[in-house]
């Protein structure tokens, strides 16, 4: 069995490509095929693990769960993970590769195809379908010659191309027009269908603008899928909360502060919060941004060490410790939660060319980085039998471990089938541990928040969410269209 193929690529970054996957996904599954996502190079620092312990894009774990099968490392072969503005950690078919500066990293590009294509070519034999995305743009004319994610693989596979533009930037004819004059002619014969994204108001006040897109690109507009506020989907790049508006507090609720520290990896980890109604999650990178929250994450990184002094550098860190000492709570997860401790210490210097970094002193524990990476699914059961946690003493929680440090602690309350994990102040405000997806668990996180004086009200799950973006996209396109495009 050799699946069909659809391929959604973008004019630019963040034209929405990865939810346009993630709807496909879903409206397709629904159908009843067996679905697949497929991106061959991400980058992100927002990964997840799967069942064998590899690590993908959180985009391509997330577009596996809406079309209902298991994440695998097939579908994401190669994950770039920034650690500095030049250099990231290359991830090859789930496992660390190397970690090279951004110009050896193009150099050895080349050699990464044979994994791209043979990631492609196993995953089409076990599904119906496989929906691929790009990245960026096809276009961007100076690393076309270098291209082992857009129109390489839209070449490689012979699939019929979505272009989806982002029309809430502006400039939508452009982006479209000019994306396509800029293709060669095999390329643009490849481009089947035009998708205008994110259009806000009336859709009927665009009719003239699909009648243009067509006359002047040649290539059919399958829909205006409109902008999808609030869609619940975990964000996949920075960008997203780069963009938002900052503000000192919100107007009601539970506030919770975020650190945006500037190498910010897995902060999906908060999306479970954000959808429990009567709870304002802002991130915050600026001294005068912080406020007085009722709690303060200090989320995953990339570099703890970098994050670590940008953190006492921006005065954030005095700040945090100041507020520790009153009635504000201090969870630290994985590269936070290393930070809440006395010292982390990197005698090989795996993160950087400094041996140890001062931490914030919130709770008796230190961190040693070591060469192997930990990387697994895991089940843990919560030990700890006092304040909050008592009542969820013997319960399990579930999530995963992307890290490279070794934590010493004397005040644990998890414990796996691997080891003992977190740390925790004696009257429980204070708090950290490894587990990524730690707030997708109902249990831990509605009575964290109860600690905060929060009440349940209705709440949105991701399995909603999914159905909630494929029926708007599934209703904005031209679904007999598409299927006849892709050979269904």
């Amino acid at each position: 069995m050799t699946a069909k193929t659809l391929m959604v690529q973008g004019t630019m970054s963040s034209a929405g490509k990865s939810t346009l996957v993630t709807a496909l996904c879903r409206i397709f599954a629904r159908r009843g095929l067996k679905v697949a996502p497929f991106k061959a190079q991400n980058m992100s620092n927002n990964a997840a693990v799967c069942s064998d312990g590899g690590e993908i894009g959180r985009a391509q774990y997330t577009q596996a769960l809406a079309a209902g099968v298991e994440p695998m490392v097939n579908m994401n072969p190669i994950l770039l993970k920034p650690e500095a503005d030049m250099r990231s950690q290359i991830i090859v078919n789930g496992r660390v590769w190397k970690t090279l500066p951004a110009q050896r990293y193009f150099e050895r590009k080349a050699q990464l195809w044979s994994h791209v294509t043979a990631a492609l070519d196993a995953l089409r034999q076990t599904v119906d379908l496989v929906i691929i995305e790009g990245a960026g743009s096809p276009v961007e004319l100076n690393l076309k010659r270098g291209d082992i994610v857009n129109m390489a693989v839209a070449r490689y596979a012979d699939t019929p191309v979505l272009l989806a533009g982002d029309i809430d930037r502006g400039g939508i004819f452009a982006q479209m027009l000019g994306t396509l004059m800029l293709l060669d002619d095999q390329e643009r014969a490849l481009v089947r269908g035009l998708v205008v994204n994110k259009f806000r108001g009336d859709p009927t006040l665009f009719e003239d603008g699909i009648t243009i897109l067509e006359q002047r690109g040649g290539v059919p507009v399958l829909g205006v899928v409109p902008y999808i506020a609030n869609h619940g989907l975990p964000e996949e790049d920075a960008v997203a909360i780069e963009t938002q508006n900052r503000v000192s507090a919100p107007t009601e609720g539970i506030d919770i502060a975020v650190i945006a520290f500037p190498r910010i990896a897995n902060f999906d980890d908060f999306d479970p919060l954000v959808t429990e109604g009567g709870v304002s999650i802002r991130y915050v990178s600026h001294l005068n941004e912080i406020g007085t929250p009722d709690a303060i994450i200090l989320p995953g990184t990339k570099s703890t060490l970098a994050d670590l002094a940008w953190l006492h550098e921006s005065g954030l860190a005095i700040r945090i410790m100041q507020l520790a000492e009153g009635d504000t709570a201090i969870v630290g997860i994985c590269g936070g939660y290393q930070m809440l401790g006395q010292r982390v210490f990197d005698p090989h210097h795996v993160e950087s060319s400094e041996l140890e970094g001062k931490g914030l002193g919130l709770l008796p524990l230190e961190t040693v980085f070591l060469t192997a990476k930990a990387t697994r699914q895991t089940q843990a059961r919560i030990i700890h039998q006092d304040g909050w946690l008592a009542d969820l003493a013997e319960q399990t929680v579930t999530g995963y471990e992307i890290h490279m440090g070794q934590t010493l602690s004397d005040t644990p309350w998890l414990a796996s089938t691997q080891r003992r994990d977190g740390a925790i102040s004696p009257d429980g405000r204070i708090w950290g541990c490894y587990l990524h997806g730690l707030f997708a668990n109902q249990n831990i996180r509605h009575a964290w928040l109860e600690t905060l004086g929060w009440q349940p009200q209705d709440q949105t799950s991701v399995a909603n969410a999914f159905d909630h973006v494929g029926d708007v996209v599934e209703a904005h396109l031209d679904m007999p269209q598409l299927e006849s495009i892709i050979g269904l």
